[in-house]
C-alpha cells in the first residue's frame, strides 16, 4: 500500500487507490448500530448472504474537496443521502438517515485526511457509500440485516483526457433501464446490466454510449454513466425528463449555474433526430462533472457539436464554476459545501 505522501497528486487516474479504513455500520430489524472503522480491507459474507444472490446492494458516490482556504468540504451530501434513501426503498431495504449517512462520510474522511488531495492538483477524494442485505437466503425475500459501507479513495479524472471532447455512439440494441424499472435508482445490477453495452461501443472505438428510451428507442435517455445535457444556439440548457434516468446531483446543480448565466432551462423528451438543435452537448455526473462530447454517432448519421479540439463556452464555463465552488474559488452562494471536522 503507497503512503499519501507518495502519491503523484496531479497525476491520479481514476481507481481504487488503498486508504487506512472504511467505516461500516450494521442495521439488523430496522435498527442502524454505531459506525465503527475497519482496516482490514477484505469483507465477511455468508455463501446464502442476500446481495449474492438476490442482488440487494445500492451504492452512492460523491467527493470531498480540499478548498482553497484548506478546509476540506464535501459537496451535497445530503442530496446523495436522499437518493441512497430513495435507491433502498425501491429494493425493499433498509437505509440509514441522513445523519448517520453523513456522519459515517465525515467519520470516513476524518480517518483518511491525508489521502484528500490538496489544493491546486485538481484531484478530490471519491467518497463511495454502500449498502447490501446480508441476511442468508435461499428463498427470494428481502434481507432483514444490511451492512452499509464507506469506503474512500483518492481519484484525478474519469476520463484520461479531463475535460476534453470525445465522440459517442448511441446504442439503441440494448436498454440501460426499464420505464418502471430500477433505472431511477442507483442499484449495482444496473451497472452489471450496462458492462456489455459498454464494451460493445468500446470495441467500436467510442468511449462513451448514449442509450435511447427503452420504449420507443426515438428519445434520448442517458450516456452509459451520466446524464444528457444539450445547449442550444439561442441559450436553451435541455436535458431529458424520463422514469428511468438516475436523476444526478451533478445535473442538478448545473442547472442552477445555468439559470444564473442566464440560461434557461428545460427538462423534457428529446427526440435523437433533432440532436442537430444543439451546438454543445455534455455527459454530466459526480466522477467527470462534465463530458464534452463533439460527435454523437447514430447509425450512418453523425451528429456535430462545435470543435473536437475544444469544449463548447457554455460548457466551459458551467464546468469551471461548478470547479470553482467546489475547490474554494468561487463564492458557494447555495451552500452546497459542507465543511469536514
Amino acid at each position: 500500500m503507497q503512503t499519501a505522501n507518495q502519491l503523484d497528486w496531479k497525476n491520479l487516474s481514476f481507481q481504487y487507490i488503498p486508504t487506512n479504513c472504511f467505516v461500516r455500520v450494521e442495521c439488523t430489524g430496522g435498527v442502524w448500530g454505531t459506525p465503527e472503522i475497519i482496516t482490514d480491507p477484505m469483507i465477511s459474507l455468508h455463501i446464502a448472504a442476500n446481495v449474492l444472490h438476490y442482488g440487494q446492494a445500492c451504492f452512492e458516490g460523491l467527493k470531498a474537496f480540499t478548498m482553497k482556504d484548506g478546509t476540506i468540504a464535501m459537496f451535497r451530501p445530503e442530496m446523495n443521502a436522499r437518493r441512497l434513501a430513495y435507491s433502498a426503498g425501491r429494493l425493499y431495504m433498509q437505509a440509514p438517515s441522513e445523519e448517520l449517512f453523513i456522519e459515517a462520510c465525515t467519520l470516513a474522511i476524518n480517518k483518511n485526511r491525508e489521502f484528500v488531495p490538496p489544493y491546486g492538483t485538481g484531484a478530490a477524494l471519491y467518497i463511495r457509500p454502500l449498502i447490501i442485505g446480508t441476511e442468508p437466503m435461499v428463498g427470494i425475500a428481502a434481507s432483514h440485516t444490511y451492512s452499509f459501507y464507506v469506503i474512500v479513495t483518492p481519484v484525478g479524472p474519469y476520463y484520461k483526457e479531463g475535460f476534453f471532447p470525445v465522440e459517442a455512439m448511441v446504442m439503441d440494441e440494448f436498454d440501460r433501464a426499464s420505464p418502471r424499472g430500477t433505472g431511477k435508482a442507483k442499484v449495482a445490477g444496473n451497472y452489471a446490466a450496462s458492462l456489455k453495452p459498454y464494451y460493445t461501443g468500446k470495441e467500436r472505438g467510442y468511449p462513451i454510449i448514449l442509450f435511447t428510451d427503452p420504449a420507443e428507442h426515438k428519445y434520448v435517455d442517458e450516456f452509459g454513466t451520466s446524464n444528457f445535457i444539450g445547449i442550444t444556439p439561442d441559450g436553451i440548457y435541455k436535458t431529458p425528463c424520463s422514469s428511468s434516468i438516475l436523476e444526478s446531483i451533478t445535473n442538478l446543480s448545473l442547472q442552477q449555474l445555468a439559470t444564473d448565466m442566464g440560461l434557461t432551462v428545460h427538462c423534457e423528451q428529446i427526440e435523437v433526430a433533432s440532436l442537430d438543435q444543439f451546438e454543445e452537448v455534455g455527459a454530466c455526473g459526480t466522477a467527470a462533472v462534465v463530458t464534452p462530447i463533439y460527435a454523437v454517432h447514430y447509425g450512418d448519421k453523425v451528429f456535430k457539436f462545435g470543435d473536437p479540439c475544444c469544449a463548447g463556452e457554455k460548457l466551459t464555463q458551467l464546468f469551471t464554476q461548478l470547479q470553482g465552488i467546489q475547490y474554494g474559488d468561487v463564492e458557494d452562494k447555495y451552500g452546497w459545501m459542507l465543511a469536514v471536522k
